[in-house]
């Protein structure tokens, strides 16, 4: 059977643009006679669309996006057209409406298949929206009975979970039901080593049931998730026999009598997280209206990747970088903080803070001393630079991106209203030490950020000689309790057994509990990891616990 697989990339809610993209995917591999074009979950009203799902209007926008679809699919009637989108329920008790796939051919709906399999974990919220079928059943088309699942379904596997989640197996149903092809729809957000992940899931399936299995996934950004593309299919023997690229758009038609595969080579994990930032920075820009972006830029590392991040996606003549030098600044701010622009072609420019600041102080002095530099006078110098940035946001358009990293936001050593200003947080689920890697990664052809940006303490230079390592433990201590406590759900018992000292794991637990009230007012951050703060990690602010 030919199947084109079409791993391209919707927007949330804009019908016509998705709409489109299947019919221009649909006239691209005309000519290469395929039997079928199939598209990702829900790729007709874009996903997630989240709340958007309770307003009746989306629901009749979605209905009517399908009707166009059908009148188009009868220009092409030699090709079936395989979609993601949602449709009523019909049921007497429940949400009302389901997460679906619908064939169609030729002007006629051959088969809906509705998935059953609802997740509600991590970012995922689906029971809130939909009704999960309670069954499931194949479609036969032209000589071959297809069995159609939606991502999720494919996922009930024992291996992934602690315990069993699901007590109804998609597939396996399907595969009793005399399917002889297995497809998956599917919205798989991207995370380290998810496609190794997946690959296993998938390549599983089809040598248990001993018939070729395809997965579409959708590629692009929307808010804090970034999905990955890296479709395949796979052959009864587990080998690959296409994979798409990931993170990108591509259309493929493979036929799935082939019998030449190739084995799966994992992508690299640092420049797989480096291309999740530029592609979930360059479509939450664009898919959010803007065109520019503002940068405060200190002379430290994690400014310059974000700086790095922001001219691969954008351009660099859509990139301002805003140096913003205090009394405690080192020489190496400003002209590490020039070189970068220099190296990456963008727009800087330089607002001394030192009077601002003083005329803080003196207006401060009236309320409370302020001839040491405590917290209060160090955050004061932050607030100025974010109202900076600000300023020029709102004259010039650009959206701000603020430049904290996870190890930092997640204890807390970041400043409301200060260096948490912005409208994107880029690397805000990217710990320190992973920062580092991605840095050398920006360099690996040619210096871009500077050696000097790299190699230097951090510092927040908001006080005389101040290190970060001043006030928080080594980072690669810090990053490995953090995945431990935040990643993989552990006790300060099961930390503490690995061998950290407990007075460190304690306090690093304590600050990250104590400061969630900080990070409910962040800017919403890119996904690159299995847990990050935001949608993905519901945790109370108002609480007393000891884990």
């Amino acid at each position: 059977m030919r199947i084109a697989i079409a791993q391209l990339n919707p927007t949330v809610g804009d019908f016509d643009g998705n709409l489109a993209k299947v019919n221009g995917a649909v006239e691209l591999v005309r000519d290469q006679k395929p039997d079928l074009v199939v598209f990702p979950e829900m790729f007709l009203t874009g996903y997630p669309p989240q709340d958007l799902l309770e307003k009746h209007w989306f629901a009749d926008s979605a209905l009517a996006a399908l009707e166009e679809l059908r009148g188009f699919s009868k220009s092409v009637p030699e090709i079936g057209i395989l979609v993601g989108t949602i449709s009523p329920s019909k049921l007497e008790t429940g949400k009302g409406l389901r997460n679906s796939a619908i064939l169609l051919k030729a002007g006629e709906i051959l088969g809906t298949i509705h998935k059953a399999l609802l997740p509600t974990y991590d970012v995922f919220d689906e029971a809130r929206y939909f009704d999960g079928a309670r069954d499931t059943s194949v479609v036969r088309f032209g000589s071959e009975i297809l069995g159609i699942s939606i991502c999720e379904d494919a996922w009930n596997d024992p291996a992934l979970w602690h315990g069993p989640v699901y007590d109804f197996d998609p597939i396996e149903k399907q595969v009793a039901a005399g399917a002889t092809v297995l497809i998956n729809l599917s919205a798989s957000p991207f995370g380290i080593g998810k496609d190794q992940i997946r690959y296993g899931l998938f390549s599983g399936h089809a040598q248990k049931h001993g018939m070729p299995i395809v997965l579409v996934n959708q590629v692009g950004g929307n808010d804090e998730l970034v999905f990955d593309g890296n479709s395949m299919c796979v052959s009864p023997e587990g080998r690959l026999l296409a994979r798409l690229p990931g993170f990108e758009e591509a259309v493929t038609v493979i036929d799935t009598a082939q019998q030449e595969g190739t084995s799966f080579v994992p992508g690299d994990a640092v420049a797989s997280v480096y291309e999740a930032l530029v592609l979930g920075l360059r479509d939450y820009v664009g898919k959010c209206g803007f065109e520019s972006v503002a940068i405060g830029l200190s002379g430290g590392i994690d400014s310059a990747l974000v700086c790095a991040v922001a001219a691969d996606a954008l351009g660099p003549d859509n990139v301002v970088g805003v140096t913003m030098p205090s009394v405690y600044s080192s020489s190496g701010s400003v002209s590490d903080s020039v070189a970068l622009a220099a190296n990456l072609g963008v727009r800087i420019e330089t607002v001394p803070i030192a009077d601002i600041h003083d005329s803080y102080l003196n207006t401060l002095g009236r309320l409370f001393p302020c001839n040491e530099v405590d917290v209060t006078i160090e955050n004061i110098q932050a607030r100025i630079r974010g109202n900076i940035l600000m300023a020029l946001s709102n004259r010039e358009g650009h959206l701000v991106l603020s430049t904290g990293n996870k190890s930092e936001l997640a204890v807390g050593y970041c400043t409301l209203y200060g260096d948490m200003s912005g409208g994107l947080a880029v690397i805000s689920d990217v710990p320190k030490t992973m920062v580092y890697k991605l840095a050398r990664h920006v360099n690996r052809d040619r210096e871009l950020i500077p050696a000097a940006t790299i190699e230097k303490p951090p510092s927040a230079e908001l006080r005389p000689g101040q290190k970060d390592q001043d006030t928080l433990p080594p980072y690669e201590t810090l990053d490995r309790i953090l995945e431990m406590y935040i990643d993989e759900d552990q006790s300060l018992n099961d930390i503490v057994a690995e061998g950290f000292e407990e007075k460190t794991v304690r306090w690093i637990i304590d600050a990250v509990n104590g400061n969630e009230y900080k990070r409910r007012q962040a800017a919403p951050g890119l996904k690159v990891t299995s847990k990050a703060f935001g949608t993905g990690r519901r945790m109370p602010m108002a609480a007393r616990y000891d884990p």
